[in-house]
């Protein structure tokens, strides 16, 4: 089953941080998924994000407003894959 997964920001440097960390960890995973950089401001209100960056799964939003290492997002995904 094909994952969602997007990494929603402005393009700032901590957006950009978080995209990086993302596919290292997807990587690591062996994740071969498509990685999506959202920069639409209305894109990202309607996952209800007011900070960012964030990480969205699934449409699940996992982060808000920090930027998680490679190695806690890998520990995301485990978590995303035990409730799917």
């Amino acid at each position: 089953m094909a994952r969602s997964i997007k990494v929603l920001g402005t393009g700032c440097l901590m957006c950009q941080k978080l995209f990086d960390n993302t596919a290292e960890a997807m990587k690591h995973l062996g994740i071969d998924e498509e990685l999506e950089m959202i920069t639409n401001v209305n894109e990202i209100i309607a996952y209800g994000v007011t900070v960012t960056p964030a990480l969205v799964i699934n449409d699940m939003v996992w982060t808000s407003g920090d930027v998680p290492s490679a190695n806690e997002i890998e520990e995301i995904f485990r978590k995303q894959e035990k409730i799917t």
